[in-house]
């Protein structure tokens, strides 16, 4: 026995989604034998766009009952029976969720029309609802509306029901160890088997080929399905747009982190919110103007070509060079703290000794110039980090130059590398970015193997 589902919703994601409108079929495999349609109060507003998909407003549902009137009744007609919708995750997780807000439990058997339709009757462009039907020749009135949409779903059923083949693949489905009602409707199975169970990257495109999301995982297969599994609104949106997943092997987990950064950058994924926003660094340097004084300043980092140090933000690159302000007796003018054509009159750097007043010597002044900027400008090793590589007969490097992420490669373990040029040939190069930075040292400060200083250019 089968129960045929559809629902309207507010459309405010899973967890904030409430049910406006339910349809029911209950069909025995060749006949319905039970129907239960109603309107729901959701006990909040509608929102507009949801009123223009589906009809529905605040005045439709007024005097509607609420879910906890009808909830014994959804639990009685689907009793002993196999739910079924199209995308059936989206109306089964709403049902629940709203019954658990009452103190219900709702749990049945699933099948999905999208995912059924896909196995059965593979090779059409589009398995929504709609375009199907219209494909099958199956009449579909009172679209986005439960019963309209629930009926069409019991025609499509029924075809599937009668396709050759069908018995194995409900069986299959239905199989309590299987993962089909699990996957997204549009997912081919085999997409997700071919998937590896390795250290690397995957990215879930939609329809169009268009990357969505770009995710790391030590076991990219088991990560992945842990999204399947996950049923927060942003995943079920995630989920229910993903009809196809690549993947880039990393052979560690490090490497994992820095290449997932790059693509996330690269791609932009709609679905991704870490780690997109560019960070505008800022670069502190030092310069001689024309009487020979000493300055130090900042600028956007891509306009310094030198910098003695980098910072996030400019009131970080001011508090720093207030600090060395205080710790040289630096001028707060000539470190370009205040801007004044007279001598320096910072509220609360108070230590210049006079050089803006012409009370010290020049030379004095630019060796204690001299040495903050050697305080600070602390020379920075070649790093090469050494890591798994993809496969048994390979090894996986990072390579920092003066401490600065430039790239990573894959090299054959029979390979001899003999001097830093030798790594050109591999080095995949990289951009060094504030959330590389922080990978990096943060895998520096935890392990120490597997990290060779490179001198004198030799490997």
């Amino acid at each position: 026995m089968y129960t045929i589902v559809d629902i309207e919703t507010t459309g405010n994601g899973i967890k904030g989604n409430r049910i406006t409108e339910i349809s029911i079929f209950k069909y025995d495999g060749h006949e319905v034998v039970d129907e239960f349609t109603s309107l729901v109060d959701p006990e909040c507003e509608i929102p507009y766009f949801i009123t223009g998909l589906t009809g529905i407003d605040n005045e439709t549902v007024r005097g509607a009952p609420k879910i906890e009137q009808i909830a014994e009744k959804i639990l009685e007609i689907t009793e002993g029976c196999i739910f079924v919708a199209h995308s059936v995750n989206f109306d089964y997780n709403v049902i629940k969720n709203e019954l658990k807000n009452i103190g219900l439990d709702f749990v049945r058997k699933k099948l999905c029309t999208v995912r059924l339709s896909r196995k059965l009757i593979p090779g059409y462009r589009s398995y929504s609802l709609g375009k199907l039907c219209t494909a099958l020749n199956i009449p579909l009135s009172d679209r986005h509306r439960a019963r309209g949409d629930a009926h069409a779903t019991v025609l499509l059923f029924r075809r599937l029901l009668r396709t050759e083949g069908a018995e194995k693949v409900f069986k299959a489905f239905l199989n309590s160890r299987s993962q089909e009602a699990t996957l997204p409707p549009g997912l081919p199975r085999e997409t997700f088997e071919n998937l590896p169970s390795s250290p690397g990257v995957y990215y879930f495109k939609n329809a169009t080929g268009t990357i969505i999301y770009v995710g790391k995982a030590i076991n990219i297969k088991k990560r992945v399905l842990g999204h399947f599994y996950d049923k927060s609104s942003k995943e079920v949106r995630l989920c229910r747009e993903t009809t196809d997943i690549h993947f880039e092997l990393s052979g560690s987990e490090l490497l994992a982190l820095l290449m997932e950064s790059s693509a996330i950058k690269h791609h932009y994924p709609a679905y991704n919110r870490a780690q997109k926003r560019t960070v505008q660094q800022y670069g502190i340097f030092a310069y001689q103007d024309r009487r020979g004084i000493m300055h130090l300043a900042y600028n956007k980092l891509k306009m310094v070509p030198k910098a003695i140090t980098v910072c996030n933000s400019p009131t970080a690159c001011r508090s720093f060079l207030e600090q060395l302000c205080k710790t040289f007796e630096l001028c707060p003018k000539f470190c370009h703290l205040q801007e004044s054509t007279g001598s320096c009159s910072h509220y609360s750097i108070t230590e210049c000794r006079g050089v803006c007043r012409d009370d010290e010597a020049l030379a004095d002044y630019n060796e204690r110039v001299a040495e903050a900027i050697a305080q600070v400008e602390i020379k920075k090793d070649d790093l090469l980090i050494r890591q798994k590589g993809r496969t048994v007969s390979e090894s996986a490097f990072i390579l920092l130059e003066n401490g600065v992420y430039s790239g990573y490669g894959f090299v054959e373990n029979e390979i001899q590398l003999t001097s830093r040029e030798d790594l050109d040939a591999y080095l995949i190069p990289q951009k060094n970015t504030v959330e590389t930075q922080g990978i990096i040292q943060s895998y520096l400060n935890k392990n120490k193997g597997n990290i060779l200083v490179l001198t004198n250019r030799v490997v």
